[in-house]
Formats: C-alpha cells, structure tokens, sequence
C-alpha cells in the first residue's frame, strides 16, 4: 500500500523514473578516474594529488550528507534532489571549462561531492518513503543497479568522447545529461503532499543519538564504510592498475583497453550487487554480508602481484574482485534502511553515508600515498596499496559481527 502522502505515479513508475534520473546524474561521475592516466601525464600532479582529486568527492559527500540527507525527515526530498543534480551540472561544466591542475580539479570535484549528496541517497529516500515494505528491498536494489550501471559505462563513455572531443567534451557531455536528470526530476516526479516530519529534527543536523544507538542498522553502516572504502580505491585506480599492468605486458589489445575493463567491472559489479541482495533475501543478509567482506580482504592481498603477470591474469583479477566488493552493496544499503528506527530513516541513510563515504575519502588517497611512498607504481607498490585493504577489512568484519545486525521483513532466513 502505498504511503498517503505520495502522490502522482504507481510506485513501480517512480521506481523506474528515479532510476532514470539517477543514471544520468551518475553518467559522469567517473570521468576523472577514466582519464586519470592522461591527466598523471598532462598536468603536473603526483599520485597522491591524483588521490586527493579522487578521494575529495567522497569527502565533501561526507560533510554535504548529514545536512541534505538529514533534512529529508522533515522536507520533501523532491527538493533536495533538485539541489543535488544542480549542483552536479555546475561541477560537470565548470572541470569542461575551468580546471587546469590540481587546486581547480580539487575544488571541482568536491562540489561534485556536494551534488551527489544530494542526489545518491536523497533519491533512495524518496523511494523508500513511497513504497511499501515487501517492494522496498527490490526497489533498493534496482535504485543501486541504475547507480552502478551508470558508473560502469561511465569509463567508456568518457574514453570514446575524450577521442571525439577532448577531456574537456567529455566532461560537458556528462554536465547534459544531469541536466537532463534534472529535468526528469523536475517535470515528472510530483512534490510530496505532505510536509516530512521527522522525530528529533531540529536545525540543519539529525539528532545521531538514537541512529548511534540502534545497533543493527549501524551494524550495516559501518560494513558500508569498509565497502565504499574498496569500492572507491578500485574505481579509482582501475584505469592506471591495468595501463600499468599492459605496460609490463607489452600493451593492451584495443578491445580490451583499461577503460573497456573498467566499464566490464562496473556492469559485472552491478549485477553481483543485484543477485548478492537476492542471496541475502534467500540466506540471511548477515550471513551474505560477512562472506563477501572474507572473500574480499582475501583478494586484495592478491591484487597487488597480479599487477606483474600478464595482462589477462590482471584483468581476470579485477573483475572477479570488483564481482566480490559489489557482492553486498545493495544489501548494505537496505539492511541499513530497513532496520531504521519509525521517524529516522532519513538520519540513518544520512549516517550511512557519512561512514561510507569517509571510506570512499580515505581510500583512494591512502592508495596513492602508498604508490608514492613505496617510489611510484611498480607490483610492490601496487602490493603494499592493496595490502591495507585485506587489514581494513578484517577490521570491519569484526566489528559487523559483534554489532549483531538485523535482517528485513522479505528476508526468508
């Protein structure tokens, strides 16, 4: 049954509407990490400014999320949504038309850390607000796939335009089409009826407290951190593993360059989160959550020597491993949600995110901080940056267990 206030399309519409919209605010979000190789060429940065780059999305989406995912337990997300895919245009075409190095690049991309605080998390809220508890889990999962999706061919797309059009193309064919994620945002997706009336809302922030405390949600929410933290040191850093890799290896062949694999990985990683959240549906979500998290800190301890075998053991090897990272994402994110206090779901998906992305910040700087400090990239090098990843997992699966999460409502074990 669908809740009083939402108005305007079937549930299953909106689903496939903010889906939609989602994908094209998400199109160019991976652009930087897609030409990372020409930028370490073309500018004067070193590896751990190129982290910074990378890592400052993640970390101006920390500081953004508490505010604009908080404020939807009180305002229609509709709005915030808006702010948030805004935001993201002006980012896209300011790097098509301002940057020039590192300081621009930085500032750029963290107001693109700003828009997608208001548009990741925000449009997973209006979902869950208007949908009942059996479709919720699904419609997670579907919103993350749509995310996912437009993440993968992010890579391509923006390799085939930097041929046609520059870097600079590149980036403001993906300002267009959040622009026209905007649109969809604004023409068919209905305000609210109601005004949002979250317990304990008070000023700009979300009273934590109660979120801190609820113990199976935040059960999730920490595993996400360790889970973004991956998945961002991955994305990253793809594109320059596998040129590297190709380099040792006498090259690449053109139907298999870094930025199709990483477009490959992207797809391969959504459809192991779609079929991991069906897994956890069907034998138990805790269960699945710290099978993947072993699996995982097992192969980054690989990672690093696959990088001075050949060019297909390296290949092989981040797409199994992007397939392992992925495995839980949608199931980090529902469980999360699903085990929220009445009144607070929107402060705990703004908790949620916090955590994640402070690991989507941390990881990919500590990654080039680790490639600098250990004389550049080499196969030791890239061996000590994914060697922190097995130790960080570890680390976060303890904790996951000890919290005792929760499974959701659909869950059959």
């Amino acid at each position: 049954m669908t809740p009083p206030h939402a108005v305007g399309p079937s549930p299953a519409r909106l689903v496939v509407l903010v889906c939609a919209a989602q994908v094209l605010a998400q199109i160019g979000a991976y652009t930087w990490p897609a030409l990372l190789p020409g930028f370490l060429a073309r500018w004067p940065i070193s590896n751990t400014e190129a982290g910074w780059i990378t890592g400052i999305f993640y970390a101006s989406y920390m500081l953004a999320v508490p505010v604009l995912v908080g404020l939807t337990d009180r305002v229609d997300p509709r709005r915030i949504y808006l702010l948030g895919v805004g935001l993201t245009v002006v980012s896209h075409a300011g790097f098509a038309w301002l940057a020039e190095g590192f300081w621009t690049a930085l500032l750029l991309r963290a107001l693109a850390g700003v828009g997608w605080a208001g548009t990741y998390m925000t449009g997973l809220k209006l979902l869950a607000d208007r949908v009942d508890e059996a479709l919720m889990s699904r419609a997670v999962a579907g919103h993350a796939a749509g995310v996912g999706f437009a993440g993968a061919i992010s890579f391509a797309v923006a390799g085939i335009l930097e041929r046609l059009l520059g870097w600079q193309g590149a980036f403001a064919a993906a300002a267009i089409c959040a622009a026209a994620a905007w649109a969809i945002a604004l023409l068919l997706v209905p305000p609210a009826r109601a005004q949002h009336t979250g317990a304990g809302s008070t000023g700009w922030l979300p009273d934590f407290r109660p979120v801190l405390a609820n113990r199976p949600a935040l059960a999730y929410s920490i595993a996400y951190c360790l889970h973004t933290w991956e998945m961002s040191v991955l994305r990253g850093w793809v594109v320059a593993f596998l040129a590297f890799a190709a380099a040792g290896a006498g090259g690449a062949p053109a139907w298999l360059a870094p930025v199709a694999v990483a477009t490959v990985m992207g797809l391969a990683g959504t459809g192991a989160s779609v079929f991991g959240n069906e897994l956890a549906i069907r034998f138990g979500r805790a269960r699945l959550v710290r099978a993947a998290m072993l699996a995982s800190a097992a192969m980054a301890a690989f990672m690093g020597a696959a990088s001075g075998m050949s060019y297909g053991i390296a290949v092989g090897c981040v797409l199994f491993y992007a397939m392992l990272i992925w495995l839980d994402s949608s199931s980090l994110t529902a469980g999360a949600a699903g085990n929220a206090l009445a009144g607070r779901r929107g402060a705990t998906l703004a908790l949620h995110s916090m955590l994640g992305y402070a690991g989507g910040f941390v990881g990919p700087v500590i990654m080039g901080w680790l490639l600098d400090a250990a004389g550049g990239m080499s196969v030791r090098g890239w061996a000590i940056g994914f060697a922190h990843l097995t130790i960080a997992g570890l680390i976060a699966r303890a904790a996951f267990t000890r919290l005792r999460p929760g499974g959701l409502a659909g869950d059959r074990a």
